[in-house]
């Protein structure tokens, strides 16, 4: 069989997807109608997760593996969204960040994307109703938490609709077709600490110039029109402005991740099982308070995952307010037990599809 043949058989199989595809949208259109009937959200990550758990299921011992599974349906999901109801998302900029990569890798390439210069911009965006979900990041594995995202769950009522877990990938761009052409590195003070060995040992430290500037993605624009110049930036940051990539996966630690959380202003996820919680927790000022509430858990068997204090900033004194994660879901018999004897001390910040 040659070439020719080969690619009429691509062709063919092509028409045939394009078929299906149009009648799974006929009938996307028909769920979109229900939906606005009934006020219902259009974004369910449980239903997402459960489509792509039984594609793979399915489709063991062949050709397709579960992350290609599931980088093609994410796209097929954000693209009946979009024919549902289109959503429009706002996040933490500027364009080509890491999370403008996160929630490209949820709502896909043709949402309406809003792109703010901070945390409590896209926070704002979705109290006020101008965009459905926000998406903004929460931690990263080796830098810790991000104060300014738990201190606005605390402040205002806004609620956690999904997690999204992003490998940090820095990459090495450059227009320069030479390593000693380059004199001058820009990018974010950060991405120049994860990427540190690669600086050492491919970079004469003391003939190039390393510039900290405010993102990532602004080196990336800088260095397209600066001649003899790079950027350690996300791969989308490069190809955003048409920098060739001349190393990828520079960063000295395979296990960087960031973990982002998509937020909505009122949002109810369906208990799967598989579920994490995250709660505001102000306990009342009293010996053994936080003990107490914590020994709750340990009592019901349910696994706290995180716990971050945080200044109250509501008077003089010393007072701090708790973020918590833990296994489990709102509905949970026992997390109610809980819940309802701390009514007035907890926050419910939602309870959604646990990835970690």
């Amino acid at each position: 069989m040659d070439l020719q043949e080969l690619r009429q058989q691509i062709d063919e199989i092509d028409n045939q997807m394009l078929e299906l595809l149009n009648k799974r949208v006929e009938i996307v259109k028909k769920v979109g109608e229900l939906k606005r009937a009934t006020n219902t959200i259009i974004y369910r990550p449980e239903r997402e997760k459960a489509i792509i758990d039984r594609l793979s299921a399915l489709n063991q011992g062949r050709t397709l593996n579960r992350s290609a599974i599931e980088a093609i349906y994410l796209e097929i999901f954000a693209v009946s969204r979009n024919i549902e109801l289109p959503e429009r998302i706002s996040y933490l900029g500027p364009e080509g960040s890491f999370t403008h990569q996160a929630a490209e890798s949820r709502f896909g390439a043709m949402s309406d994307y809003i792109s703010l210069p901070s945390i409590r911009s896209v926070f704002e965006s979705v109290d006020t109703g101008r965009v459905r979900f926000g998406v903004v990041p929460i931690e990263n594995n080796r830098e810790g938490i991000v104060n300014e995202t738990i201190d606005l769950l605390y402040e205002l009522d806004i609620k956690i609709v999904a997690e999204v877990l992003l490998p940090i990938h820095h990459t090495f761009a450059t227009k320069c077709h030479t390593l000693q052409e380059v004199k001058r590195v820009y990018s974010k003070d950060i991405a120049f600490r994860q990427c540190q060995r690669f600086l050492n040992e491919y970079l004469d430290v003391n003939q190039v110039d390393l510039i900290p500037i405010e993102s990532t993605s602004k080196a990336a624009r800088i260095v397209s029109t600066e001649p003899n110049s790079a950027a350690i930036c996300s791969h989308i940051a490069a190809k955003l402005f048409g920098v060739p990539i001349l190393f990828e996966n520079i960063e000295d630690g395979q296990y960087n991740r960031t973990r982002f959380l998509i937020i909505s202003k009122d949002f109810t996820n369906q208990n799967t099982g598989k579920d994490k919680t995250s709660l505001v927790v102000d306990l009342p000022e009293k010996p053994g308070s936080l003990a107490s509430f914590l020994q709750e858990f340990n009592e019901r068997q349910i696994n706290l995952t995180k716990i971050e204090s945080r200044p109250t900033r509501a008077d003089e004194k010393f007072r701090s307010w708790f973020y918590i994660d833990f296994d489990g879901h709102i509905e949970d018999e026992k997390v109610q037990e809980i819940l309802q004897k701390h009514t007035s001390h907890v926050k419910w910040l939602g309870s959604y599809l646990k990835l970690s």
